[in-house]
């Protein structure tokens, strides 16, 4: 329909080409099989010029109608997808959107002014198929293999410790020393494992508190309560304040990858955008 409506704008098979690409020859070949399947003659070919038939002028203005028509739709999806809208639901992890994602929601929603933002803070892992969340933004390995992960960072925890344990307790100089100190985890297990360039090493620690949540975690750090390993995004605003400070500065743990979780690969403008806009900044952490 498209290449019948190109012959005819061009007024013959060479303009046609040079305008779509397509060889004289595929041309004439794809006009007689459409003039075949609709059982009219739609062209009047002679070696300098083709010209409607009558039946060809009919079928013309309907293909031009439709041709223009599919040609406006697709300038007003790529409008909507320049400025999305909606709304968009999303499940955050909730330290590390309070601490670190909160100036890039600002920014984001600065962005594009059509979309509206339902955010939920939580650490457990929402149901994304009978939920109505368009994304969950984790940090760790996925653990539901049905769902899309896209990673959009990579963060390097470090360890930090208040200045009044500091004090209290003494800096540790190497890693090996940890194990003489209170060393506050987030998951059950007591091994760090910790890097220094190419050199790697792993530390079994020991803490009187294990505790499966982020802010809790930091929370007593900064009340002295021991050593904390978290990615520096996690605790800014307490590195900032000076209420946690790091130890082993030329040592980390292994990165902790965040992903965007989706059910489909099939997204909105709205989530896509929401991804794409993560992925570009976290991407510089």
């Amino acid at each position: 329909m498209a290449l019948f409506v190109e012959v005819v704008k061009a007024k013959g098979f060479r303009g046609a080409s040079e305008a779509t690409g397509v060889p004289n020859s595929t041309l004439s070949r794809r006009i007689s099989m459409l003039e075949k399947a609709i059982g009219l003659r739609l062209l009047h070919r002679t070696t300098r010029k083709v010209e409607l038939t009558e039946a060809g002028q009919i079928y013309f203005e309907r293909c031009k109608r439709i041709v223009d028509e599919a040609k406006l739709a697709h300038e007003q999806l790529g409008e909507m997808l320049a400025q999305p809208s909606g709304l968009l639901r999303a499940s955050l992890p909730v330290d590390f959107a309070v601490t670190y994602m909160a100036p890039l929601i600002a920014e984001f929603a600065g962005r594009y002014p059509g979309i509206t933002f339902d955010f939920d803070l939580t650490s457990r892992q929402v149901d994304l198929v009978s939920e109505p969340f368009d994304v969950a933004i984790r940090m760790g390995q996925p653990e539901n293999s049905r769902l899309i992960a896209r990673p959009v960072a990579s963060l390097l925890p470090h360890l930090y410790a208040s200045p009044q344990y500091l004090k209290r307790s003494g800096k540790p100089k190497e890693p090996a020393e940890l194990k003489q100190h209170e060393c506050l985890n987030i998951v059950r297990g007591g091994l760090w494992a910790l890097q220094r360039g190419a050199k790697s090493v792993q530390v079994s620690v020991g803490s009187r508190f294990t505790v499966n949540n982020v802010g809790l975690i930091r929370r007593l750090a900064t009340l002295g309560m021991g050593i904390v390993l978290v990615p520096r995004e996690i605790v800014a605003d307490d590195l900032a304040a000076g209420r946690l400070v790091p130890v082993l500065p030329d040592w980390h743990g292994k990165p902790m990858p965040v992903y965007a979780l989706t059910e489909t690969r099939l997204l909105p403008a709205k989530t896509q955008r929401f991804i794409e806009f993560l992925k570009e900044r976290l991407g510089k952490v």
